[in-house]
């Protein structure tokens, strides 16, 4: 395993924490708590998606060498991760540019939708990442 997958997967890691406790902050203590946490969980999906991209535009693909059962299970998790990481990026950014413009009406509206997804593309990365590079590694 390359240095670089264990940092983005530490990195991508962070979503998952951070974007729950965003939520519970919303709804338990300031705007300004939920503000701080959400700031916390763009940046860390951005390094992690810059760590991504620059890992496998080295390494390329890496193949995955379970067997039986564990190949469909990973392929449809890997392909509901994949279409829906395609689609959250421009979710996020409209979610935070209207929470940024203090369209808050807005936001709550597509934030709906934003959140639920976005905490299902950070947790399955994780578990394709422990899928493939630990779980069934060679």
């Amino acid at each position: 395993m390359k240095p670089g997958a264990s940092y983005g997967s530490l990195t991508k890691s962070k979503a998952p924490i951070l974007v729950p406790n965003s939520a519970a902050a919303d709804a338990a203590i300031t705007r300004s708590t939920h503000r701080t946490v959400m700031i916390a969980a763009v940046i860390s999906s951005s390094l992690f998606l810059s760590c991504y991209l620059y890992y496998h535009a080295h390494v390329g693909s890496v193949p995955f060498q379970g067997h039986g059962w564990s190949r469909p299970v990973y392929f449809t998790i890997l392909i509901s991760h994949t279409t829906l990481a395609i689609a959250i990026v421009p979710l996020v950014i409209i979610t935070l540019i209207r929470a940024l413009r203090e369209r808050f009406d807005r936001h709550r509206a597509i934030a709906r939708w934003t959140y639920p997804l976005w905490l299902y593309v950070s947790i399955t990365g994780v578990v394709i990442y422990v899928m493939l590079y630990h779980l069934f590694a060679v």
